[in-house]
């Protein structure tokens, strides 16, 4: 790295509160322009961005058809609160045929942790009388604000604040809790989340991802999520799928609650659905959205909530993963993806698995496969050195997860795995 970043690192740390992301603290790059799939730092050095911002740019950087969208946007009107717009009406028309059909109904947030939350008061508010309990599962990521945190009993601080949540097993299969082998274990897991969420008469509502993502890419069994669906459907239980990272179809479909044969009562959805313009969508079923205990005036609104410039870029993006048949585009490039990851794994012992769906891909990097004992020093090594030879990923503990834009041609594809094998060669090597 030269001067002109390290300078304008120690001019900004007289100022900046501590607390960055592991990649951001690692990489300690200046990143002045993004096009593409290729990032730009301050110094001209280019980068594979395999990240997309934080899963977040489907299209690439700086999408001309998005960066059009919000001009013109820009030039009319920025913000009336959640007053109607002709592009509103549009938006949700091209929702409508994106999404499964009984999810017909539409409430606009700007970030993943608010859309969690106000799916939250959603089940508060349609919740049967002594149905005052949620489900989540353990290694969830749901968000930092209050509720988000207190589904997976998330504490910051010397405090810990008391929650309604009760948490099931997740399907970790490489570290499996119960210490089982699948497809021996018969899904156990699913069987456990039954007992302890799905039965239980206190419970309102599970809240889960289809895959998690901050905890690995966690990919279920099969068996997994068809066990604990019935289960919930049996029992009156609602399923809310966080799918903030995966909506908007990075797993190869436009939801991976549709992969996993999963029908959600509630979908939250954000990272993607507007290239990385703030904006998120709560998607849900008519009657709970037009609940009258769930929809007093103002349940739905906020300050920047559905605002015309994020609609605008979000109608964009869509548009162009409709009309490009992206998602198609998606699993075509994940099965290639997944066939030079698993050529990676068979080279190297400190992969212990890797795992993914689409173009969503999680590695777990190990000190020995014997003992699975994570080695988070061996992923943060890959992690700068593959920086250092042109690729960004995303990095935390010992996982790296990969998650390029939708928009990726093969010959990208192709030298980012070859640039993320010569890393791990090279720390390997070390």
């Amino acid at each position: 790295m030269a001067g002109h970043q390290r300078e304008l690192l120690v001019r900004e740390a007289r100022h900046l509160a501590p607390g960055a992301s592991e990649e951001a603290a690692l990489a300690r790059r200046v990143f002045t322009e993004g096009r593409g799939a290729v990032l730009t730092d301050l110094d001209g050095d280019q980068y594979l961005d395999f990240a997309a911002g934080t899963l977040t740019q489907s299209l690439g950087h700086s999408h001309p058809e998005v960066v059009a969208a919000l001009t013109r946007q820009a030039e009319r009107l920025w913000n009336v609160h959640d007053s109607s717009t002709p592009e509103r009406a549009a938006f949700f028309e091209l929702l409508a045929r994106l999404l499964p059909e009984h999810l017909d109904t539409y409430a606009l947030f700007s970030t993943g942790a608010e859309v969690v939350e106000a799916a939250l008061r959603v089940v508060q508010s349609t919740a049967e009388p002594g149905r005052n309990r949620v489900g989540a599962l353990r290694h969830g990521f749901h968000g930092k604000t209050m509720g988000a945190r207190m589904l997976v009993h998330w504490d910051v601080g010397h405090q810990a604040f008391a929650g309604n949540s009760v948490l099931g097993y997740a399907p970790y299969c490489y570290r499996c809790p119960l210490e089982l082998e699948y497809p021996a274990c018969d899904v156990r897991c699913a069987s456990l989340v039954n007992r302890h969420i799905a039965s239980k008469p206190n419970v309102s509502a599970l809240v889960f991802e289809p895959v998690l993502g901050a905890a690995g890419v966690i990919v279920p069994p099969p068996g997994y999520w068809e066990r604990v669906s019935e289960a919930c459907r049996d029992n009156g239980v609602l399923l809310v799928a966080d799918e903030v990272a995966t909506g908007g179809g990075r797993t190869g479909t436009f939801l991976a609650s549709e992969l996993v044969g999963v029908e959600p009562d509630l979908v939250t959805m954000s990272k993607g659905m507007a290239n990385g313009f703030p904006f998120a969508v709560l998607a849900g079923r008519h009657d709970l959205l037009h609940s009258p205990a769930a929809a007093p005036a103002g349940a739905y609104a906020s300050t920047y909530a559905g605002n015309p410039l994020g609609i605008a870029a979000a109608r964009a993006t869509l548009e162009v993963v409709e009309r490009d048949r992206l998602i198609e585009r998606v699993r075509v490039l994940g099965d290639r993806l997944s066939e030079q990851l698993t050529a990676l794994h068979a080279r190297f012992e400190v992969l212990g698995e890797v795992r993914g769906v689409g173009l969503l891909h999680g590695l777990e990097f190990v000190r020995d496969r014997a003992t699975r004992a994570p080695a988070p020093e061996t992923a943060r090594a890959v992690y700068t050195t593959a920086l250092d030879l042109g690729l960004r990923t995303s990095v935390g503990g010992h996982i790296i997860r990969l998650a390029p834009p939708f928009t990726l041609d093969e010959a990208l594809l192709d030298e980012g795995v070859r640039i993320l094998g010569q890393a791990i060669e090279r720390v390997v090597a070390a």
